[in-house]
């Protein structure tokens, strides 16, 4: 009887260890980000509003975030995918369904935004957009006009894609992307080709392009340049518009003389959306919603794009905004401009894997 009472105890004590971890587990979101893309105060004042503990882990590619949630377990409740790279994940099931009930702040997002975004993810079920912006080219304005002169051609890809042209920006560095499904499609545009071409010889076309000028490119990476923009140590790099942006904040913050702008080149440019998704292992799945709807909220979204400098799809938001980045034409493009961006799109598995081997070459040089 003795041993029975013991036995009842001790599975008692597991069972109250194990709720009490569950319970604490609640109190605790695994977040996995973009670098650089959120508000330096937004995870503080979700934690004193809720009691929610964030733990906050970044990527720079879409491919890292892939491999993680393609191999199972990857320990997040919730994730930042670029909007064509989602549509592939939710088809491979890796994400669960939204609850709406539990987000009623779902009434500020732009509806138009939504209904382009279901191209995507049909009746935006698993997904929230969070930021989204283009692929243009930042530079520093007055070493561009010493290598190449006042007329330098910073408002077109001729700027890079011209051997004449990157030579002589070598010097002061440029670099490019490290992302083969963003990085190729900018250089079929170039030529003139769909940028979601599956024809081999134009796929040829385009990393011949690009090891044609891969002796005068510094680096490939996708965040780095921020930072090297800001300090002069770099003079063009292909990226985010946000991340030139900030740059451009930096640079004037450390008041070195150095001057960031950003163009969205006239041949036109790739644009992208970021979404807020939940896996379907997540952990915290009340909690992941529970962050969402905070997100949603209007002032907490205006403050972060503010600060990073990407438009959000967050219409209440919009009024919100400063005006200087809401008037600026690189932050939010002008009707002319968004006719000539065109949108990543979904690349069947071995497309991208098509892109990727070339991607090495180019890297590689070889």
């Amino acid at each position: 009887m003795m041993r029975f009472f013991g036995k009842t105890l001790l599975a008692l004590s597991l069972l109250g260890a194990i709720a009490g971890a569950a319970q604490a587990d609640d109190k605790v979101l695994h977040v996995y980000n973009w670098s650089d893309y959120i508000a330096s105060d937004t995870l503080e004042k979700f934690t004193a509003e809720t009691g929610i503990k964030v733990v906050y882990d970044v990527f720079d590619s879409n491919e890292t975030l892939e491999a993680k949630l393609l191999a199972g377990q990857s320990g997040y409740d919730l994730v930042v995918p670029s909007n064509n790279f989602m549509a592939k994940q939710i088809k491979a099931k890796v994400y669960q369904p939204l609850d709406r009930a539990q987000l009623p702040n779902w009434k500020n997002l732009n509806k138009n935004l939504l209904k382009t975004l279901e191209v995507s993810d049909p009746g935006n079920q698993f997904s929230v957009p969070y930021m989204w912006g283009s692929v243009g080219i930042g530079y520093n304005l007055a070493k561009v006009k010493a290598a190449l002169g006042d007329d330098a051609p910073v408002d077109s890809w001729d700027l890079l894609f011209k051997p004449e042209n990157i030579e002589k920006l070598k010097a002061c560095g440029v670099s490019f992307l490290d992302s083969p499904t963003e990085m190729l499609p900018i250089a079929l545009h170039y030529l003139g080709y769909p940028t979601d071409s599956k024809n081999a010889k134009e796929l040829k076309e385009a990393q011949a392009l690009f090891l044609k000028i891969r002796p005068s490119i510094s680096y490939f990476h996708s965040s780095k340049y921020i930072s090297d923009l800001a300090n002069g140590n770099i003079c063009v790099a292909v990226g985010y518009s946000g991340d030139m942006y900030q740059a451009k904040s930096r640079a004037k913050d450390a008041k070195a003389g150095v001057e960031v702008k950003y163009s969205i080149p006239q041949e036109g440019a790739g644009t992208f959306f970021d979404m807020l998704a939940i896996p379907a292992d997540a952990g915290n799945v009340e909690g992941a919603h529970a962050f969402i709807n905070f997100l949603m909220r209007p002032e907490i979204m205006a403050a972060i794009t503010n600060q990073v400098q990407f438009p959000n799809g967050n219409s209440a938001a919009t009024p919100l905004v400063d005006e200087v980045l809401r008037t600026d034409p690189g932050i939010y493009p002008s009707d002319a401009v968004m006719d000539k961006l065109y949108v990543f799109t979904d690349l069947p598995a071995g497309l991208q894997r098509t892109m990727t081997r070339s991607w090495t070459r180019i890297k590689s040089g070889r």
